[in-house]
């Protein structure tokens, strides 16, 4: 997605096109589970700024991001490159809105009580700088367009959890509502895997290496958060604020 140097090489048109459909069912499966918890009054628009900041600074990159697959399905490579230049500075920006809204919903309610308060709290930062990571690799690899845009699709897929978590009956899924919603967008993983081999034969790595970045940075968000410096850190954080009422394990109220 985020191309910013010299010609990419034209792809078949059909995989690009496969490419933006995917992308527009990872988008929509995201304004669903938000649209949702705000229809169902779960959900405010009497938050502090840094919400606001963090959804104008993600569904900014959801625009992105489709507008990108669409012009690289569309073949206006040109016009692709330049766009990609705004990746340089969304990410970093996602990053950093994401913990500081991680660090924010901490100290307000103690995280979301269907995930342990210390995996919300390192899980989180974990899986943005893998998807900052992902997109990075992507970029390094933007001349290999078959490398590029399905690494690009990866990284999205990896911070589709939190539409999911918005979908999904979270409360029931205790003690492993954190690891169900974090990985059940593999599933457009899978569906990428399985449009290659029924045109190919044969999944091409690149789906394999998103597989792994995100059963990765799961497993290490879980055994960082269990170490007795991340939750003394998630107490310290929590510490003379609304949230440090709740339990560290995940409860249902």
């Amino acid at each position: 997605m985020a191309t910013t140097f010299d010609k990419i090489p034209p792809a078949r048109g059909d995989e690009a096109r496969f490419c933006f459909r995917l992308a527009c069912a990872m988008a929509l499966l995201l304004v669903a589970g938000f649209s949702f918890q705000l229809a169902a009054g779960r959900s405010s628009f009497a938050v502090p700024l840094i919400y606001h900041v963090h959804a104008a600074v993600f569904f900014g990159w959801v625009v992105l991001f489709l507008a990108q697959t669409w012009l690289a399905a569309q073949g206006n490579f040109q016009f692709h490159r330049r766009l990609g230049l705004l990746a340089a500075i969304w990410v970093p920006a996602m990053v950093i809105a994401g913990t500081m809204l991680t660090v924010t919903a901490m100290q307000r309610t103690g995280g979301p009580f269907f995930f342990d308060a210390n995996e919300f709290l390192i899980g989180n930062p974990t899986g943005l700088l893998a998807f900052a990571l992902t997109v990075g690799a992507a970029v390094m690899l933007r001349r290999r367009t078959d490398w590029h845009r399905r690494l690009m699709l990866c990284a999205m897929a990896g911070i589709t959890g939190p539409g999911f978590g918005r979908l999904l009956p979270m409360p029931l899924l205790i003690p492993w509502s954190w690891e169900i919603s974090n990985t059940i967008g593999l599933g457009f993983i899978a569906a990428g895997m399985l449009r290659d081999y029924r045109h190919s034969g044969r999944v091409h790595p690149a789906w394999f290496v998103g597989v792994a970045v995100t059963i990765g940075w799961i497993a290490l968000g879980e055994v960082v958060a269990q170490t007795p410096w991340a939750i003394e850190l998630t107490h310290a954080v929590m510490a003379g604020h609304p949230g440090a009422v709740r339990p560290m394990e995940a409860y249902l109220p």
